[in-house]
């Protein structure tokens, strides 16, 4: 199985939350149909540059992707999929100031806030549609909060 980036990528999972800290919505990118798995929705990411972190890279990604200001989100955790030779990230943040996602590169179709409940309803990246379930979980959990 080939990857994307030699060093391993990253993806930010943005998460807006209620008065209450539930996560109520995540922003996602429908993907271009010329991409890997175009047409489906994931989030806004790629791959790592060498000696980048996995936050630095998904928040540059979706500031390159999403039009995404880092000073716009609080980090809150990751999540990791390792292989023997790679690793994709996903970083979890919240929202702390309004964000509004833009398309800002040939990579996407839209950009929007999703609500949470209706992740799964759409045709989903398979990886990301893989991770989803525990993904949600996080954003759940009040460790995470």
């Amino acid at each position: 199985m080939s990857h994307w980036g030699l060093f391993g990528a990253a993806g930010l999972l943005l998460v807006r939350r209620d008065d209450d800290g539930r996560a109520v919505a995540v922003v996602l990118q429908h993907r271009v149909e010329w991409s890997h798995h175009g047409g489906t929705w994931g989030i806004p990411g790629g791959a790592r540059m060498p000696s980048e972190t996995a936050v630095d890279a998904a928040l540059r990604e979706a500031a390159e992707e999403a039009g995404i200001d880092p000073v716009s989100v609080r980090v809150r955790g990751q999540h990791v999929l390792a292989h023997p030779d790679w690793s994709y990230t996903t970083v979890l943040a919240d929202e702390i100031s309004p964000v509004h996602p833009t398309v800002t590169d040939a990579e996407s179709l839209e950009l929007r806030w999703v609500p949470v409940d209706d992740v799964a309803t759409l045709p989903l990246l398979p990886a990301f549609a893989d991770a989803w379930p525990t993904l949600l979980a996080r954003l759940r959990d009040s460790l995470d909060r």
